[in-house]
């Protein structure tokens, strides 16, 4: 009776622990050769981004979708070539970016 708890709690904490990481596949992707999270460095770092569209309801979407086509002139001249990464990664990278105020 007393290990139901202790093997709940055990099970959170891996689910917890599996759970992917937006740093992990930022830089997985490459992601962080031209962002940081406080720095700019090529491009804006993830800071300003989250502060850019922290009002935003659709920054989300909209920051696939930039991460997915690239581009250039929101943050300067210097382009973004488009991202290959998968849906799913970059809908947790875009998660963690926001979180980053």
């Amino acid at each position: 009776m007393k290990l139901l708890p202790l093997a709940l709690f055990a099970g959170l904490a891996l689910s917890a622990h599996a759970a992917p990481d937006g740093l992990a596949l930022a830089t997985k992707n490459n992601c962080m050769a031209c962002h940081q999270v406080a720095t700019k460095v090529v491009g804006p770092s993830y800071k300003d981004v989250a502060k850019k569209y922290a009002a935003q309801k659709n920054a989300e979407a909209m920051l696939i979708g930039k991460i997915k086509k690239g581009g250039s002139g929101t943050w300067g001249p210097v382009p973004m070539p488009p991202q290959t990464a998968s849906e799913a990664d970059l809908k947790v990278i875009v998660k963690w970016i926001l979180s980053q105020k």
